[in-house]
């Protein structure tokens, strides 16, 4: 998986390509967690994402968590696959996906 960072003021946005699964779900909770804290809000652009784990999905919770505190966090240019995931899991209803 890649991970692309963008930070603007305090808006962090990450974009994602591949896999977020049980391999590279620690890298992203690694890279979030170091990017957070002077985060307001955070964007994730899934438009490169093909497929989401369970561990991914714990990863984007953890993150939404703290984001909620904070000026949010939204998920964008979610696929058919990923969006089934949401759907099913019930992140669907969690998530600000646009």
């Amino acid at each position: 998986m890649t991970i692309t960072k963008k930070k603007e003021g305090s808006h962090l946005q990450v974009a994602l390509e591949g896999r977020l699964d049980t391999m590279t779900a620690p890298e992203l909770e690694k890279e979030l967690n170091a990017e957070m804290d002077g985060a307001e809000k955070l964007t994730l652009d899934f438009a490169n994402l093909a497929y989401i784990s369970s561990a991914g999905l714990r990863v984007l919770l953890s993150a939404h968590k703290i984001m909620s505190r904070k000026g949010g966090m939204t998920v964008t240019h979610v696929n058919e696959i990923v969006r089934e995931v949401f759907d099913v899991t019930g992140f669907a209803d969690i998530l600000d996906i646009q």
